[in-house]
């Protein structure tokens, strides 16, 4: 039952993402949150508050306003108090310059009694950092802006 719980609130929130509704999965992080984008581009970086996190999604959703996930596989394990979840995904997105951007990756996620403590995306860093380039030279500043970290 628990995993059917978790699995469920995983994919309201991919959902939520895929409205722009990133405030939806703020709600869903613990205060002391740990979340890594791999990469050495805009998007890369490690963030430790929910704040930093916030600046983060604002910047992600101005390089690709129409962004969406379509979740290939969820697994969950562990107890509430020590839950971790892979979330294995295809995302799609028309960023700013009108372009099409297609990358696929996993969050491995870790959560403890609901909230999430731990968040990193793998995913094919080449393709995040040609969209940043590529968005650069279109003219938006925030694709060459450095990381967003804490």
């Amino acid at each position: 039952m628990y995993t059917f719980i978790v699995r469920k609130t995983v994919k309201q929130a991919f959902e939520s993402l895929n409205q722009g509704d990133y405030e939806s999965v703020l709600r869903g992080v613990s205060p002391s949150i740990t979340h890594t984008f791999s990469g050495n581009h805009a998007l890369g970086g490690t963030r430790h508050s929910i704040e930093a996190m916030r600046q983060w999604f604002q910047r992600l959703y101005i390089l690709s306003p129409k962004l969406n996930f379509t979740i290939k596989n969820i697994a969950v394990s562990g107890f509430p108090w020590d839950t971790t979840i892979a979330v294995e995904w295809v995302d799609s997105a028309k960023p700013a310059d009108g372009s099409v951007y297609v990358n696929e990756g996993v969050h491995i996620i870790k959560m403890r009694w609901g909230k999430v403590v731990y968040l990193h995306a793998y995913l094919d860093t080449q393709l995040t950092e040609a969209l940043c380039r590529q968005l650069a030279a279109y003219g938006l500043a925030e694709a060459s802006a450095p990381p967003i970290e804490d």
